[in-house]
Parts: structure tokens; C-alpha cells; sequence
């Protein structure tokens, strides 16, 4: 006879694997059929306000890995607020302006951007923008990013660039915008200035000279036999000279030589007299370096002289002593010139190619010129030393290609002007992690001013119109006008008219007496756009609020928007247009290394995605250390599978024991649970507790942990395996059986709600088999909140007691199956010798203990001599010596005893009998 049928097994509709690839597809076309993000902010309307305010991707190119881990991070949060007491909208954006749309355009359709009509260019710019904004977005909603999709903020459209003129205009307004001309990164393969934030660095192989300079006026010091000696990496400056630094409290010789008589530091006399090969030499004089002020030396490259000045920037870590200096091609040496009277003489053009005023080498391109500049020296008898040297240098972040230093009339923010309100503000601000506000603070504080303009076509226009004489005008009237010109028209219209007909009506100025104006070609810096969006969203929108209460992005934006957005807020606000900064690392390999084409290392998320699912990929994001770099492998998902493949098989199985179970008809009220059934009550109020807490501190990793290690150990170890001898054997609506389905409700209801943010797809598709629920979506419904359980200290301290000890009985049953004494736990009868008097009370106090322990029988009893000793009881396994039960499997000395199941238990054949 077959007792298969009489046992109440699981059912369930809930399948066993998941299917993500082809499933999630259609639950995010039900999410949206169903407006699911609306009803989510209709349901939290009037909650307190949370606001993660998105930094804006830019459009151009597929997701890549860093852009699932910030997304989904986000995600986690957005989704976890709004289920925790907040109203969390989130508002996705996109950076469309900026130089790699135009490159995209000139190398993926092949245009030349010079020969096009500048609005007709850039209306070609902003429709690849959106076609690369459309295809990132599908990418984002597939992650199961939820957000207002259809009405995302747009860098490109009329009402941001509304509000970022006025951001302008503010702080136009407050004297913290000017022109000037000086030094700034400047990148000739996108012949545009660069702020710092777009600079990275790479290294570079680069000549490394060392050049003499003859002392044509001594000033009273020197002779005007010697010769000045200065060191380079950068030849192609040379033409730019004027002057050559010295410190003033410096020691300086007067070195005499077989080649000459040459002035360097003391302290670098040997290193430099190696380099040049001066095998004999001796000091003729010493002098302090404010001693030579004044002096002059020849140019080695024209009939003109070099100055001798004093700066505290030069040092003896490496070098001369004596440092070239070229105000037109560095920052120091622009405002040491400019205090000496210099010009900040730049021969070289926005392509980085020099000019007529570099005799000898117009139309060179700067970096092949190193080459025939050396030469030239050499000629010249200046050169005593060439050689070579790899260093790290500073390279365009889109293009990857090397910047120079080059003096152009650019607009910038004088950040110095308001650093005291910076760094007030940073210290308001609640930085994730700590080291954060160290990082922004240090930046904040050695930062130069911010040139904010480019000389480009595709971004916002810099609102300034210039009378006849010269004289910029930027006024209330102007600002306004333009702002509400954009918000009307876009943008476009600033290329599209004159500068008259873009001006208010009738307007006048004193300096055009004849009633003609010109207006500003250059473009604002993308991350004047960026950094502005605290105004063109925060503020623009109903739904947002300014300050937001979390910017979350990549480390790199510490130099990036939420510096580029701190610097615009405090300027026009005086308070920083966020309350929290969260910051996460990059994505690499599963060796540590960075992901590239050339390594063949790059993982992309639409792959990983059709293969695995984006459950799996959120998954693994939330086992990241993201405050570090984070790696990822086919192995690391893999491993994270097993996870995925874990957590949904423990819920997969308490969902199939909830079949015949209605929590209103069938719920064992609290008090009256059996003492077993509290205790996993109280770990799973405590597993609930820990996953609030990491919630809220945005610790997603320990709520990776802590469900996996609650569906590990506390359910699939220990109660999801004992409790099927009483789920599945007694009977139907036993008290018992009752008790357990009550709180396996409770865990599924409770996981399924924390496990909401993190598995989007899967726990609404567990939502849809949970019994009795009246929401027709988790994302509909609030996290659990932690909370006492009735007789929980005792309970608590008594059943960690009793784990303990089931330690110990695993080990021995262990030990016996290593010995072929029994196979099967069930074939076990235990005996268990207390090692004290209160765990033999304890022992004698639990009824079912052998099911507990996964055996056939369990006996306690003060003295047996095979038992062995355990960490908290002795333990001696033997083989039952009772007959198998054909329903149960439980090995009992009462099979046979009922005349109509002869191979049944007297349990088994109480219930089939009744």
C-alpha cells in the first residue's frame, strides 16, 4: 500500500526556477500596463519627503557595469523609502550636451560640423542625443530601475536651460563670474578649455632637457660669463619664455666647468653635474636667490631676454633650482608673471599648432615641434642634456589625448570668492562614507577658479552680449529675457538670431551709442549644465524639493557634479543643494582590474541579463562592498546564483505548506503558538530588525547576508526540515500544524517585503502566491516593522540554548554515519547526557525532541557509558531498533500494533483513522 497520498505535501504554483530572462520582461511590461510608479506615489502622497536627486548618465552608448551598480543602488533606496514611512519620487536625468555627441556625429555620420549651419549642427546633435537617451532608458527600465520614465529631466530641454541662465545670472550677479585671459587646460584634439574635472591622467613618455640661458646683465652679481640652467619636460614651451624663477632663500653657485660657468641650486649640483657630464668642476661664488632678482639672461631661441624673478614655488626635489618659466603656458607661472609685468605670451592655436609668434616653427603642431625645438637648442650650443622620461600627464577624459597649459580669454567662476561658504557647507553635509567630506573639503580648498566656458556649438550659450566698445553686459534685464527666450524657444534661437533680436526691446547700453551689440560664441561647460540641475529639477519640478536628501554617484564625482552642484548652489543659495552624499567605487574584473576591449575582461549589463536575469544582477550589487571597488566575474555570479537559487527555493517551500491555510480563518494568535514557532517568530523579528537598520544605513550587503543566513540556518537547516514530520504527517488542522503555517505566513509575508528593493521581479511574483494579502503589489505595501513577541527573553535564551545542544547531536549523528553505524538521521535513536542539572530540565521540558533533531528517538538520561563528550552535552548514537514507518520514515517500536495499517506508526494511524 502507498501512503503517498495521504501525506498533505506542498503545492504550489510558484515555480521552482526562476526564469528571469524571459520572465522580468513581462512582469516590467505589467509594472507599467499597470502604472505602477504612479500608484506608488499616490499611495505615499502627503508622507514626509525623500528626495535622491539622479546625477544625469550621459547620453551616448549602452549601459555599462558602473551604470548598473549606480542605478540599481539607487533603486534599493528609492524602493525602500517609499515602503518605509516616506514619499520617494524619482526623477531620472540625462546629460545631453557636450563634445562627444559632437564627435559621435562627425565619426558615426560623417559630418563636418564647420561646413553646416551652426542650429542645423546642433539640431543634429540634439536628435542623436535623444535616440541614445531612448536606448539607454529601455537599458535602465530592464535593470528594473522604477521611476518616472515618461517625464525624465533632459539637459536639452527649454525650461533646464532656463533656469541655468538664471543659475548664471545669479551668479553673474554676485560678482562671481569674469573674463580673463590666462592659462587653462586647454585640449587641442577638442580645440576647446577643460575644466579640472575633465582632466585625467595617463602617462606619457616626454624629452626631458636640461638648457642654458647666457647672463646678459648680472645686476651687479654675476659677471655675464655664466649661464642660467633650467630643466623641462615640456621643449615646445621654450619659445614662450620669459623668464626663468629662483627662490628666494635658496642657496645658488656659481659652478665653473670645462663647459662654462653655469648658476643652478646648491643642493642639486650633483645630480645636475651627472646629467650633464661635467667630470671636473668647482664653486666660483654663492648667492642667495633673492639676490639675483632682476638679473637677465639671453633666450637661447631669440634676440630677446629672460627675466630673473623670485617665486616660493620653486624647490630642490628635482631639476635646477632654476625653473623655466612661460606665463602663457602655466598657472603658476601666469601669476608669477603677472606680478613681474609679463605678458602671458601663448604662440600656439586652439589646434595646438604654433603661430607666427614662434619664429621658426608657425605651423608646427606642439608636440611633433619638441623634436626641431631641441634640435634648434642644440645648434645653438644651450643644450647640455636630452633624454627621455615616462611621467603621468594630464589627458582630455573624452578624446584620451594630451592637454596643454595655453593662455586664452575665457569666462570664469571665482570660486576663491566664496570657499569660506564651501567649506562651511561641506561640513553640514552627512557624507557616505566619512572619508567623503575629506576629499570634497581638500578639493574645495586648493581649487582655482572654474573656466567655464568652450569653444563649442553643441551646449548652452553663455548669455552675455558685448556693447560697441567692448564692455560685457550681463544685467537683470538681459538675463531675464534670455532665460524666458530658452524656456519659450530652446537654446537655438541664441545661433539662430542676431545679437540685436535677442535683446530686450528698446534696449540701450552706453557703451553702443550707435544701438549695435554682439553676443558670446562660447558654451557653457557641460558641468555648468550638470551642476545646475538643483535649480532646472529640484526647484523646477512640483514633485522635488531643494536641498535633495541624497546625491548617490561614482567617486569620481567628488571632482565632478557634486562639485560642479555645490559650487553653483552655495553661489546663488549659500547652502549646499544636497543633505547626504552616498559614493560608491568602480567596477572591475574578477581579478581587480579595470574592464577594457584590449584585456577582453568587459561584462556588459544586456548581456549578463539575457543570460542569468536582472534579479541576479541587482543581487549581486547588493553583495558588493559598492564603498570600494566592486568586481564582478562569471564566477562572482555564479556564486550569487546559488544565493538567488537558495533564497527562492526556502520561499518556494514554505509558500507550497500555505496551500490549504487562510491567515483570517486559520491564524494561531500569538499567545498561543507553540513555543518552537515563537522562537523562529523572535529570529525573524531580529533578521527584520538588522535588515531595517541596514536599510537605513544603506547597507545593502549585510541585507545580503542576513536573509541568506536567515534561509540558511535558521528556516532550511533547522524549521523548514523538522517541520515537515508535523506539516506534512499530522493532521490537517492539528494546532501543531496550524502554528507553524502561521508563521511561515509571517516569514513569507516579512522577507518578501524586505526582499522587495533588492529582488524587484522576484518578490512581486512571490507577492501574486502569498495568501491573504490584500495589496495587489509588494511595491504597494510597507516594510515589517520589528517587534516583541510574547514570552521572548525566556524563549529566546531556552531555544538558543537548545541549538547549542543540537550542535552537538548533528556532530555525533556525523560521526555515526562517517561510522556506518546508522545512514539516514531517522535510522538514529540518541541519547543525550546533560552536563548540569538546568540543561537536563531544559531537555526534559521540550516535547518533540527528536524531531528537533531529525531522529527516530531521543532519550535523556544522567549516566551512559558510550555517550561522548560535546561542547555542551555527551551524545551516543545508536541504530533504532524499532520497525520503518511507510508514512512518516520514522523508525518506531509501535509499527505493527495497528491491526488496519500493520506497517504504520501509532501516530500515522491515528490520523488516518480519523
Amino acid at each position: 500500500m502507498s501512503y503517498k497520498d495521504t501525506l498533505l505535501m506542498p503545492k504550489t504554483e510558484f515555480p521552482m526556477r526562476g526564469n528571469l530572462p524571459n520572465r522580468e520582461p513581462e512582469m516590467q511590461q505589467k509594472w507599467e500596463n499597470e502604472a505602477i510608479y504612479e500608484k506608488v506615489q499616490e499611495r505615499t502622497k502627503g508622507r514626509p519627503l525623500f528626495v535622491l536627486h539622479d546625477g544625469p548618465p550621459y547620453a551616448n552608448g549602452d549601459l555599462h557595469m558602473g551604470h548598473a551598480l549606480n542605478k540599481i543602488l539607487k533603486d534599493f533606496i528609492v524602493r525602500y523609502k517609499s515602503m518605509a514611512g516616506f514619499h520617494a519620487p524619482y526623477v531620472p536625468g540625462w546629460d545631453t550636451h557636450g563634445l562627444p555627441i559632437e564627435v559621435a556625429l562627425t565619426k558615426k555620420k560623417k559630418i563636418n560640423r564647420k561646413d553646416i549651419p551652426v542650429p542645423e549642427f546642433r539640431e543634429m546633435c540634439k536628435q542623436y542625443a535623444l535616440e541614445q537617451l531612448d536606448n539607454q532608458r529601455t537599458q535602465f527600465k530592464q535593470l528594473g530601475v522604477r521611476g518616472d520614465w515618461d517625464n525624465p529631466y533632459i539637459t536639452l530641454n527649454p525650461s533646464f536651460e532656463a533656469q541655468q541662465i538664471r543659475v548664471f545670472g545669479e551668479m553673474a550677479k554676485a560678482g562671481y563670474i569674469y573674463k580673463g585671459k590666462k592659462p587653462v587646460y586647454w585640449s587641442p584634439s577638442s580645440e576647446s578649455a577643460l575644466a579640472e574635472a575633465e582632466i585625467e591622467y595617463h602617462d606619457k613618455k616626454s624629452p626631458s632637457i636640461y638648457v642654458a640661458f647666457d647672463v646678459t646683465n648680472g645686476n651687479g652679481v654675476l659677471n655675464g660669463d655664466e649661464k642660467f640652467v633650467i630643466w623641462t619636460t615640456t621643449p615646445w614651451t621654450i619659445p614662450a619664455n620669459l623668464a626663468i624663477a629662483v627662490h628666494p632663500e635658496l642657496d645658488y653657485v656659481v659652478v665653473s666647468t670645462d663647459q662654462g660657468n653655469f648658476v643652478i641650486a646648491e643642493d642639486l649640483l650633483e645630480e645636475v653635474a651627472e646629467k650633464a657630464e661635467w667630470h671636473e668642476y668647482s664653486i666660483r661664488s654663492r648667492h642667495k636667490g633673492k639676490d639675483l632678482e632682476y638679473a637677465k639672461a639671453q633666450h637661447p631661441l631669440y634676440d630677446r631676454e629672460s627675466l630673473i624673478i623670485l617665486g616660493d614655488h620653486v624647490t630642490t626635489e628635482s631639476g635646477t633650482g632654476c625653473v623655466h618659466t612661460a606665463p602663457g603656458h602655466g598657472e603658476e607661472d601666469y601669476w608669477i608673471g603677472k606680478a613681474y609685468g609679463l605678458d602671458a605670451l601663448c604662440p600656439v592655436d586652439e589646434k595646438g599648432v604654433f603661430t607666427e609668434e614662434a619664429p621658426g616653427f608657425a605651423g608646427e603642431f606642439y608636440d611633433k615641434a619638441n623634436k626641431s625645438i631641441t634640435e634648434q637648442l642644440n645648434e645653438n650650443g644651450a643644450l647640455l642634456k636630452l633624454e627621455f622620461m615616462t611621467h603621468s600627464y594630464p589627458h582630455d577624459w573624452r578624446t584620451k589625448k594630451p592637454t596643454i597649459f595655453r593662455a586664452t580669454s575665457q569666462w570664469f567662476a571665482s570660486v576663491s570668492d566664496f570657499r569660506n561658504d564651501l567649506l562651511d557647507a561641506i561640513e553640514n553635509v552627512s557624507w557616505h562614507p566619512h572619508w567623503g567630506e575629506t576629499r570634497m573639503y581638500n578639493m574645495v580648498r586648493d581649487r582655482e577658479d572654474w573656466c567655464i566656458s568652450r569653444q563649442r556649438v553643441w551646449g548652452v550659450p553663455i548669455p552675455v552680449f558685448y556693447a560697441e566698445n567692448g564692455e560685457a553686459i550681463i544685467t537683470d534685464e538681459t538675463i531675464e529675457h534670455v532665460s524666458d527666450l530658452f524656456r519659450e524657444h530652446g537654446s537655438n534661437i541664441w545661433f539662430e538670431r542676431e545679437a540685436n533680436d535677442l535683446l530686450p526691446e528698446s534696449f540701450t547700453h552706453p557703451g553702443s551709442p550707435n544701438g549695435n551689440f554682439t553676443k558670446e560664441t562660447d558654451i557653457m561647460d557641460v558641468w555648468f549644465d550638470s551642476g545646475s540641475t538643483h535649480q532646472g529639477v529640484l526647484q523646477e519640478r512640483e514633485d522635488l524639493d531643494r536641498p535633495a536628501d541624497l546625491y548617490l554617484e561614482g567617486s569620481d564625482q567628488y571632482r565632478g557634479w557634486f562639485n560642479s552642484s555645490l559650487t553653483t548652489a552655495v553661489a546663488i543659495t549659500g547652502k549646499s543643494p544636497y543633505k547626504g552624499i552616498l559614493s560608491h567605487g568602480f567596477t572591475l574584473d574578477g581579478d581587480g582590474r579595470k574592464m577594457s576591449k584590449s584585456l577582453g575582461n568587459v561584462m556588459v549589463p544586456s548581456k549578463i541579463m539575457k543570460q542569468l536575469g536582472a534579479d541576479i544582477l541587482r543581487l549581486w550589487v547588493a553583495s558588493s562592498d559598492y564603498g570600494a571597488d566592486v568586481r564582478v566575474s562569471n564566477e562572482i555570479l555564479k556564486q550569487v546564483s546559488e544565493v538567488y537559487r537558495k533564497i527562492r527555493n526556502t520561499m518556494r517551500f514554505v509558500l507550497g505548506n500555505l496551500h490549504d491555510f487562510d491567515p483570517s480563518v486559520h491564524r494561531v494568535a500569538e499567545k498561543d503558538l507553540e513555543e518552537v514557532d515563537r522562537y523562529m517568530l523572535i529570529r525573524l523579528q531580529e533578521t527584520v530588525a538588522k535588515v531595517r537598520k541596514a536599510y537605513d544605513n544603506y547597507e545593502f550587503s549585510t541585507i545580503y547576508h542576513t536573509i541568506n543566513n536567515f534561509c540558511t540556518v535558521d528556516l532550511s537547516s533547522f524549521y523548514l526540515d523538522f517541520a515537515k514530520d508535523v506539516l506534512y504527517i499530522e493532521k490537517q488542522d492539528s494546532h501543531r500544524r496550524r502554528s507553524i503555517q502561521t508563521v511561515y505566513h509571517e516569514i513569507v509575508v516579512s522577507l518578501t517585503q524586505l526582499l522587495s528593493p533588492i529582488l524587484a521581479h522576484t518578490a512581486d511574483e512571490l507577492w501574486q502566491h502569498v495568501p491573504g494579502v490584500e495589496a495587489e503589489n509588494v511595491q504597494l505595501t510597507d516594510m515589517p516593522d520589528a517587534r516583541h513577541v510574547v514570552g521572548e527573553e525566556e524563549t529566546k535564551a531556552k531555544w538558543q540554548q537548545l541549538m547549542a545542544i543540537r550542535e552537538d547531536v548533528l556532530k555525533a549523528l556525523e560521526a555515526a554515519r562517517d561510522d556506518k553505524v546508522i545512514g539516514k538521521s531517522l535510522e538514529a535513536h540518541v541519547t543525550i547526557v546533560p552536563k548540569d542539572e538546568q540543561t537536563r530540565d531544559l531537555l526534559e521540558s521540550i516535547d518533540h525532541l527528536h524531531q528537533y533533531l531529525i531522529v527516530s528517538e531521543a532519550s535523556v538520561v544522567d549516566h551512559y557509558d558510550a555517550a561522548k563528550a560535546y561542547d555542551h552535552v555527551s551524545v551516543a548514537v545508536d541504530r533504532h531498533e524499532g520497525e520503518t514507518c511507510k508514512r512518516c520514515w520514522v523508525s518506531s517500536h509501535s509499527v505493527g500494533q495497528h491491526s488496519d495499517y500493520p506497517d504504520l506508526c501509532d501516530r500515522c494511524a491515528d490520523v488516518l483513522s480519523s
